[in-house]
Order: C-alpha cells, then sequence, then structure tokens
C-alpha cells in the first residue's frame, strides 16, 4: 500500500450539490449581504456559507470536521476553508444579515419552485386518504429540542428534563424544505402565541407567491390559542385562501360533549391511503360544547381508540369508564377548492394525523448538522442553524427535479443519500483543457450521478 495517488476525489458528490447551489443562483445571493475585503488571502464569504451547508450535507457536524470534508475537494473547488474563517463568517450574521439573508433566499426558492413546475408531474402536492390537495402549500409547525452538553448562549433546562434548546421550525410538506427556524432558549414554551404568530411570517414569506397562494399550516397541541386561530383567519385576503388544523386540549365541558354523542355518530376513520382503519372512530363535536371566544366557525373533530399499554396511565376518569382514548382537531376547513368531500369529518382527521410526517422532517434536520448546535455564541449558533437548513433546501432541491425518476432515491434519508451518491469517489483528470470526474463503471449509482450531473447542468440559471 502506497499513499502515492493523484488526482483521487472522496466524498464526490459535493460537486452536484455545489454545481445546483451555483444554477439556481444559491451561492450569488448572499455576495451583497456578507462582509467583503480586498486583503491577501481573503476568502468571499458567499462561497463560504455555501460550501459549509454542501459540507454538512456530506455530513460534517462541526466547523472542524467541515475543513476536514473540504479537504478532499481542494482540486475542485480550490483550499479548504479553516474553521476560524467559518467561525468568523457565521459570527458576522446577526439578525439584520440574517434577515436580508431570508429575502434573497426566498428569492432562490422562487427561482427553483419554477423549475420544479416544469419537472414531470409539476410542483408535488399531497394526496391524503386518496385526495389530492391540488395547488395547496401545505406548512407544518413544530417545536423540538436540541441538547446541548456544555454551557452555551440560550442553553437551559428543558420542559422535557434535558438541557438545550427549543427552537421552533416549519417544513413545507409538498417539497420537505425547512421554511424558516427559529432558534429559543431551552425554557420556550412550547404554545407560546408569539412566538408562532412570529415565526410563521417568516415562514409563509418564503413561500414564492404567498400572496397569492392557497395555504393549509398545520400545528399540533400547541397551536390550540385565541390568539393564532385569530391570526390565521386574518391571513385570509381576496387573493390568498389561509386554512389551519390544531391538535386542541380536552376539558371537562369536551368530555361533558363527548358523553352526548350517540354511538350513531361515530363513522370509523380512514388510513393515509383511504382504506378503513378499523377500531378508529371519529365524530363531528362542533356545537356541543359552547366555548365563548373562540372562531367564529371552528370545527371540532374528536377521535377515539383503544387505549394501549403505555397510554393507560395517562387515562382521565371519564376514559377509564369508556373505555377508549380520545383526541380532538381544531379546523376552519369547511371546504377546500378542487378537492371533492374535503368537508367530511374521516378525510379531515386524516389530514390532521397526516401533520405526524413532521417528525420525519426534525429527523433529517437533525441528521444535517442540527443534532447538537457546535459554539457557545448564540449568534454563531444561530447561523449554523440556518446553514444546515440550507443543507437540507439543497439537498430537497437535488432529489426532486433530478432523481425524481429514481425510485430508492427520490424520497431517501439523508443518510441513504450519502451512502448512494453523495460519498462516491471518483479521480479527476485533465484532457482537451477540460476537467473530467471519472466515476468507476462498476459503482451501483454511477448512471444515477451521471445523470443528476446532466440535469442540474441543463436547468437554467438564474439571469
Amino acid at each position: 500500500m502506497t499513499a502515492t495517488g493523484k488526482g483521487l476525489i472522496g466524498h464526490a458528490g459535493a460537486v452536484l450539490l455545489r454545481r445546483l447551489a451555483d444554477r439556481t443562483g444559491l451561492t450569488a445571493a448572499p455576495a451583497g449581504v456578507l462582509p467583503v475585503g480586498t486583503g491577501t488571502g481573503w476568502r468571499e464569504r458567499a462561497p463560504v456559507v455555501v460550501q459549509l451547508a454542501v459540507a454538512i450535507a456530506l455530513g460534517a457536524r462541526n466547523l472542524s470536521e467541515a475543513e476536514h470534508l473540504q479537504a478532499h475537494h481542494r482540486s475542485l473547488f480550490g483550499p479548504s476553508v479553516s474553521d476560524s474563517t467559518a467561525r468568523r463568517t457565521l459570527a458576522a450574521m446577526d439578525a439584520q444579515v440574517l434577515s436580508v439573508l431570508a429575502r434573497a433566499r426566498a428569492g432562490v426558492r422562487r427561482h427553483v419552485w419554477s423549475l420544479l413546475a416544469l419537472r414531470p408531474g409539476g410542483l408535488p402536492w399531497l394526496t391524503i386518504a386518496g385526495k389530492r390537495l391540488h395547488q395547496w402549500v401545505v406548512v407544518d409547525l413544530h417545536a423540538t429540542i436540541i441538547t446541548a452538553a456544555s454551557k452555551k448562549e440560550g442553553a437551559t433546562a428543558t420542559w422535557k428534563k434535558s438541557y438545550g434548546f427549543h427552537p421552533l421550525a416549519a417544513w413545507c410538506a409538498n417539497t420537505t424544505e425547512c421554511l424558516a427556524m427559529l432558534l429559543r432558549p431551552g425554557n420556550a414554551g412550547s404554545n407560546t402565541a408569539a412566538d408562532h404568530i412570529r415565526f410563521l411570517s417568516d415562514a409563509l414569506a418564503q413561500i414564492p407567491g404567498q400572496s397569492t397562494a392557497k395555504i393549509l399550516a398545520r400545528v399540533d397541541g400547541a397551536g390550540a390559542g385565541h390568539d393564532l386561530h385569530e391570526h390565521l383567519r386574518d391571513l385570509n385576503t381576496r387573493r390568498r385562501t389561509v386554512r389551519f388544523t390544531t391538535g386542541w386540549k380536552i376539558t371537562d365541558a369536551d368530555e361533558a360533549a363527548i358523553a352526548r354523542l350517540p354511538e350513531s355518530a361515530w363513522e370509523t376513520s380512514p388510513n393515509q391511503d383511504g382504506t378503513v382503519q378499523d377500531g378508529y372512530f371519529v365524530a363531528e363535536l362542533t356545537g356541543l360544547n359552547s366555548r365563548p371566544g373562540w372562531l367564529a366557525g371552528m370545527r371540532l373533530i374528536v377521535r377515539r381508540v383503544r387505549p394501549s399499554g403505555r397510554q393507560t396511565r395517562d387515562l382521565t376518569a371519564f376514559e377509564k369508564k369508556t373505555g377508549w382514548k380520545y383526541s380532538i382537531t381544531a379546523t376552519d376547513i369547511r371546504k377546500m377548492t378542487r378537492t371533492r368531500g374535503s368537508h367530511q369529518i374521516q378525510w379531515l382527521d386524516a389530514v390532521h394525523r397526516h401533520h405526524a410526517v413532521v417528525e420525519d422532517r426534525v429527523r433529517t434536520n437533525k441528521a444535517m448538522g442540527l443534532h447538537n448546535l457546535p459554539s457557545k455564541p448564540w449568534t454563531v449558533n444561530q447561523a449554523w442553524m440556518l446553514t444546515a437548513n440550507l443543507a437540507v433546501g439543497l439537498d430537497a432541491w437535488l432529489r426532486l427535479p433530478a432523481l425524481h425518476d429514481e425510485a430508492d432515491l427520490a424520497d431517501a434519508e439523508p443518510d441513504t443519500m450519502r451512502f448512494r451518491l453523495y460519498h462516491l469517489p471518483a479521480r479527476l483528470s485533465r484532457h482537451a483543457r477540460r476537467r473530467w470526474l471519472r466515476i468507476d463503471t462498476t459503482w451501483p449509482r454511477a448512471g444515477a450521478f451521471t445523470a443528476v450531473w446532466s440535469r442540474i447542468t441543463g436547468l437554467p440559471a438564474v439571469t
């Protein structure tokens, strides 16, 4: 064995992600926002952020690992960015810079979505219980815990009796992108309406054409509050339609209303594929329990199921008496345009239960840089969080337009993408005044790799 090889490239999938960033305008977007300089050895900050996002997509968990990963690509992208340079870049991204970057990011997403509309099948619309949500953009809001092993700015005890942060995030269920993420201390509340309202505005600003869109916002029980419901109602305009489903905290009045429901009121609940879900039932609770002050026209849909073993210790006296575990969904949906049967309680229950896919998005984000925030200062961690979201976006933008016909990669998890595509080895050579990245013909994903490169290169560049 000798260490004398030349032109070898590890993690060659980086060229796909970087090429995509260049073609969509993501590399150029931060150029007018981040600091610039003319001194010897100065590194332009926009490519630094993009290369850091690429490194996170490849598996980097901190700035040191990002530097080592970029060393694999020295002959492709030039000298690797040192961890100190990357840290200074992140430290310069204060609240004002992040706000401007958010607007630039929205512009890039607008271009990407225009490209997605041209792909086979167009922009992905959700299909829930056999019904297609045509032209509805679904936004899932959810809070999660990011633990910390050391004292960092903003890290406190959390409601789960752990230690760390409690960020609030919004994902687009259509494209799996993270639209926005709000870093919060660990002791931030789960149902803080002010945080939800402020954060929802940031998320909606990332949706192309949001002023004329049809938007469905889904939140778990943390969204069951007067202020958030009223804010969602007020987002409706003559050109924009906003609907919501949220969880609901069951009270004694709710249980009394459930007790008055006749057995004939209960309907069998469907699975996400539209088949009957045996043992699960739903009923309309609207109007049976008077709750003054709540949104006019809001519907309450109650669901019952036999409790599992771990649920038995949390049952209320009413649930122990009836032998059922109950949950309630609040929604303002009376009808969704171009969706037949969208008024039915069985389907509305399935729509809200589909919100559980947000847990997949949380897991994906944590697998791409958010399992742990790597620095002590709040500003650096906040900027790292944005960069991790850029990595998630690049991964989604790569799969949607370029891997839509690869069944095992179109919806692949981050580790699957890394092992099957991003970590593919290659050799860099020069011929006829051009650089050639050569993939071994026996590699199982060599064909997919070259197809992705051709499709990305064929994308119209931002003008």
